[in-house]
């Protein structure tokens, strides 16, 4: 199995104006500038890819679109996690078909399962893919919290070959490493800066929608050099950026972002709202802060963007 580090980018989702359908040309523009910029890897149809609000036809155009662009230039993981098992067993499959490098998949997220139920899920999708699995344990969103000790069972399935661990307990890393051993790499999902030091190998960020640069330096600084000091100041600089787009309204500012940025993305889907307004100019500053603090010549997004 193919083995993945470094900073992936969990896409957005570009819509229309109308909102009628995806953004075909906005979506290539924005893998190619992710790769241009240095991003690890790219993960469409993930949570932050509103992945529960797109179509079947939408969801086979999404990924034939980043699989084509990426061109095999960084890894496409795609988001096939679903509720029932057949179904996330087909987007799964049906990933592969087209070319995808692996998949990421959240648990379901209603039945609330037993670990078992779990395990049986995860072994059906494994079984029935050749490409490798990023298991994704979000229990904020998923209602369902796999523990490290179920994550080391998980690591068992012959193609499970990393965890998305996005809980605010940095020490999982740390626990999911000891369980597993060589058998499972760890990627972050919240904390990233944090997970690099117990030994995560890579990061599921959001933030690197915006800032893909800069999220690809703080894993090369933190990992590849480990050089502390400078990976704390470029994080405590990232810092605002990476809260706003933390929790509820992740998608909501990271399309803001974009169309401050001068890329626009559309608006989130219902029942997701456009950030407010008094909320859009503070993140309006927070963002120009950030590029003059990184570029005082100039922001290099705006560079690409013209």
């Amino acid at each position: 199995m193919r083995r993945m580090r470094g900073t992936f980018t969990v896409l957005i989702t570009p819509f229309t104006a109308d909102q009628a359908g995806v953004d075909a040309p906005a979506l290539r523009r924005l893998v190619n500038w992710q790769i241009e910029e240095g991003i690890h890897g790219i993960i469409p149809l993930g949570s932050t890819g509103e992945f529960l609000s797109v179509s079947r036809e939408e969801r086979q155009e999404i990924v034939e679109i980043c699989v084509q662009e990426a061109a095999g230039r960084v890894p496409v993981l795609i988001g096939s996690g679903a509720e029932a098992t057949p179904h996330a067993v087909e987007l799964s499959r049906e990933a592969e078909r087209f070319g995808a490098d692996g998949v990421m998949v959240i648990p379901p997220f209603y039945a609330n399962p037993t670990e078992d139920e779990l395990f049986e899920h995860y072994r059906q999708i494994g079984e029935a893919i050749t490409i490798p699995m990023m298991v994704y344990n979000n229990p904020a969103a998923a209602n369902v919290d796999m523990l490290p000790t179920l994550i080391a069972r998980l690591s068992e399935i012959s193609t499970v070959a990393s965890v998305k661990e996005s809980t605010l307990e940095v020490t999982r890393v740390r626990d999911i490493i000891e369980l597993c051993g060589d058998r499972l790499d760890v990627f972050a999902g919240v904390l990233g800066y944090e997970s690099f030091w117990l030994g995560a190998v890579g990061w599921v960020a959001v933030c690197s929608n915006l800032i893909p640069r800069d999220s690809s330096d703080l894993f090369t600084l933190a990992v590849d050099r480990q050089d502390r000091d400078a990976a704390l100041a470029l994080y405590r600089e990232m810092l605002p950026i990476v809260r706003w787009v933390g929790g509820h309204r992740y998608v909501s500012a990271t399309k803001a972002g974009f169309e401050i940025m001068g890329m626009p993305m559309g608006r989130p889907r219902p029942p997701r709202l456009p950030l407010p307004d008094s909320e859009y100019t503070e993140l309006a500053a927070d963002l120009a802060a950030f590029q003059r603090s990184r570029s005082p010549q100039g922001s290099p997004l705006a560079a690409t963007t013209a």
